[in-house]
């Protein structure tokens, strides 16, 4: 026990704690976190029930009063209203302004897509379309007719609202060809749009006529048509200035920021494997003519698509670049969202939610949004569904951010049980969306999850909320050639690296995954110790992972990187840059980067890299995220888990959902720690080895050397020391005056409640 370091009589310093926690009981508990506290997040999504009178009241009242929740991410769903609109104004104001009162900020969804109408009625000549090529043999002896159809296109906004429906078709070019093993004959390719006769140009199709062609035989005519799409373009010159127009319109709500939720152009949620689909608008084709020195987009598409014999490398440089120019478009546009919101609503203003459509970095996040994930600025790490780990502890890097939230969801409550265990243990914490799909109303939904020991479980886990200064210790970094895995000409096309990524997950050390984009960006960068490094972490080793396409400027930033303390690696091999030009990248690294040919030999050089600096692994993640996404590997319910600044956190929530007892003794910096608990336990010693910071649930005893605590009742409780020494502390839930073992480490306590168990009396 720590002894009276005011050296007072024991019968006197009693005394005066018992009137001390006197007074303590009249301070009513908060049941929110405080400021600066990574905060508990929940979603509200708006249907026509929060605009009948007071409708939104009862989301309010249960939601403050059930649930630890001190942020509600909000999106409307409502068919034909849209946020540009007066009453929807007024009563998003009404609504946050009553969930001030209750103690609950709101951050509302104010992207563009919900103000569709609105942003066509101002910029018709704005809206997206996409160009689809449309192939068929040619018709010996007579007419060849193509008909294309339009695509009805939907996502979350607009399932159950109002889809990106087709507004106009229209016939672009034709051009006929002859093929070959290694594509189209260039010497026979010609156009023929002015020889074809347009018989529709609808909302539905669009369909051509090709003229009987002499030389039918083999030849093939491709149309490229266009569909207008009721959705601003995303190279729209008025769509950041209509962003900021939506901002500005509620400067004057009490919100406590914006969202801005899986960015990017309409989805495809195949990917379109087949390469015949294309985004494109007017805008973007002078893009792409300007980045590439003046090269026709339109037919460039051809060329991406079918490729032609001879222009191999014009083919690979094409697609890079029409890659990278949707990569830079839609980061910038996530980037001036972020500036905007802060400019409007303030410095302390919440960007949310999550950069990630489909939760895996694939074929289908590449059309969307040239996978800029990690270009898309959020305060707190954000990502939604069954997004890989080594995702979600890579963006906490990127943006310096202590913990991750991924917004969650299931069918099944029980699922949810298990994944507040899972994330803890991960670096993260869940943003509870709603029991999906909806069996009844969200109220119904939402309400669900605050029935049993899933909120008390999370209240156990936000204590760490007080500590937790730095993300999950990831000692290695998989960083994947952004292009090379983009690039459907390419060796590596559709892999990232997340089957390497999660064979060191396994082993107990976790990978960031990291695109090579980031290089160029500056992102990733060396120390003036040597040690590459990705925000606050410093990285033991590194793996590049297919530089096919790279830049040589990679290769100079990996041979400066490779004479510092990261032991570097490469797997795949580098032949050609992003131009498609010849590149020996094997040989430009080979001095400084150690070549390895395959996954287990790559496993096996950097565990041994690691085990040779004394890298202790972590609780190997062996669970499995396993839903419509590819399946990828996440911790376990019960672990520990080591974070960059030094903590050491034990989450154990198995066999019961609020938390498993447990007696554990671990080593810390050579020191052993001995902690009984529920649920989480979590310890930060200071270089000198004294204790800067401890979080546990129903604590009943924790030694380590020079500190020993021992609590009769066992409390909820965090503790930590400030910059100047002195310690603060939090208890949780707990009735009666501060236990005395607490007052005599600090009088400073805040006493944070419990929210009220729910039932449907």
């Amino acid at each position: 026990m720590f002894r009276n370091r005011l050296g007072l009589p024991i019968c006197l310093l009693s005394l005066l704690l018992s009137i001390q926690a006197w007074g303590e009981e009249a301070v009513s508990a908060s049941l929110r976190l405080p400021d600066g506290v990574p905060p508990v997040l929940g979603c509200w999504f708006w249907h026509d029930a929060e605009f009948e009178s007071d409708g939104y009241k009862a989301f309010v009242d249960i939601i403050s009063r059930h649930s630890p929740y001190d942020l509600l991410t909000t999106s409307l769903r409502i068919p034909l209203k849209e946020v540009t609109d007066r009453d929807v104004h007024d009563r998003i104001v009404e609504a946050a302004a009553y969930a001030r009162e209750h103690g609950l900020s709101v951050v509302m969804d104010l992207d563009v897509r919900l103000a569709r109408k609105a942003f066509q009625d101002r910029y018709p000549d704005e809206l997206q379309q996409m160009v689809i090529l449309h192939e068929v043999p040619l018709r010996a002896g007579g007419e060849t007719r193509i008909e294309t159809k339009s695509r009805e296109l939907t996502d979350h906004y607009t399932g159950r609202t109002t889809p990106y429906i087709s507004l106009e078709g229209s016939l672009l070019r034709v051009y006929s060809y002859r093929c070959g093993p290694a594509g189209i004959d260039p010497d026979t390719l010609k156009e023929i749009t002015s020889s074809c006769s347009l018989t529709e140009a609808s909302t539905q199709a669009v369909t051509v006529t090709v003229p009987p062609q002499k030389d039918a035989g083999d030849r093939y005519a491709c149309a490229i048509v266009a569909f207008t799409h009721f959705c601003p373009d995303v190279f729209a010159p008025h769509l950041t200035v209509f962003q900021r127009d939506i901002l500005r319109q509620y400067a004057d709500a009490p919100l406590a920021g914006a969202c801005k939720d899986e960015w990017g152009f309409p989805p495809c949620f195949d990917g379109n494997p087949q390469k015949d689909e294309y985004w494109y608008s007017c805008f973007e084709a002078e893009e792409y003519a300007e980045r590439t020195g003046g090269r026709d987009l339109l037919a460039d598409f051809l060329l991406m698509h079918r490729g032609i014999a001879g222009l191999e490398r014009e083919r690979i440089a094409a697609i890079n670049r029409f890659m990278k120019i949707s990569l830079e478009r839609n980061g910038g546009i996530e980037r001036d969202f972020y500036v905007a919101v802060k400019e409007t609503f303030g410095p302390k203003a919440m960007v949310a939610t999550h950069p990630t459509w489909w939760p895996y970095p694939d074929l289908r996040e590449f059309k969307k949004n040239g996978l800029d994930w990690w270009a898309a600025p959020r305060d707190w790490a954000q990502t939604d569904e069954t997004t890989p780990f080594a995702v979600r502890t890579s963006l906490a890097k990127k943006w310096g951010s202590p913990v991750w939230y991924n917004m969650y969801y299931s069918s099944k409550k029980e699922d949810y049980e298990r994944h507040v265990w899972t994330h803890a243990l991960g670096g993260g914490r869940i943003n509870y969306h709603p029991l999906y799909p909806h069996d009844g109303t969200i109220l119904e939904n939402s309400a669900a999850l605050l029935r049993g020991d899933l909120m008390r479980a999370d209240c156990r886990i936000r204590l760490l909320n007080f500590i937790t200064r730095s993300p999950l210790d990831c000692p290695v970094a998989v960083i994947f050639g952004h292009a090379g895995a983009m690039n459907w000409a390419g060796p590596a096309y559709n892999d990232v690296g997340m089957e390497i990524a999660d064979a060191f997950w396994r082993a107990g050390y976790p990978a960031d995954l990291i695109p090579s984009s980031e290089i160029e960006n500056g992102s990733l960068a060396i120390t003036s110790e040597g040690w590459l490094h990705y925000g606050p972490q410093c990285y033991t080793a590194a793996v590049l992972y297919h530089p096919e396409f790279e830049n040589p400027g990679t290769a100079e930033f990996l041979k400066k990187a490779a004479k510092g303390k990261t032991k570097m690696f490469q797997l795949g091999d580098w032949t050609r840059d992003f131009e498609g030009n010849p590149f020996d990248g094997n040989a430009a690294l080979a001095e400084s980067v150690t070549l390895v040919t395959e996954n287990q030999a790559v496993l096996s050089e950097v565990c041994k890299a690691l085990g040779e600096k004394a890298i202790t692994p972590q609780t190997p993640a062996l669970a499995r995220l396993e839903a419509f996404a590819e399946p990828s590997n996440c911790p376990p319910t019960e672990g520990f888990c080591r974070l960059v600044d030094g903590t050491m956190i034990w989450a154990a929530g198995t066999k019961n959902v609020r938390g498993d007892s447990f007696d554990i003794t671990f080593e810390i910096e050579g020191r052993k720690v001995n902690m009984e608990a529920v649920g989480i336990a979590a310890i930060r010693p200071d270089a000198a080895g004294r204790l800067e910071a401890l979080a546990a649930g129903e604590l009943k005893h924790v030694g380590m050397e020079g500190f020993e605590l021992s609590l009769d009742t066992p409390a909820d409780m965090a503790l930590w020391r400030d910059t100047d020494g002195q310690y603060h502390g939090v208890i949780q839930g707990y009735e009666g005056p501060i236990p005395s073992a607490l007052l005599e480490i600090t009088t400073d306590w805040l006493r944070l409640a419990l929210p009220e168990p729910y039932s449907d009396m």
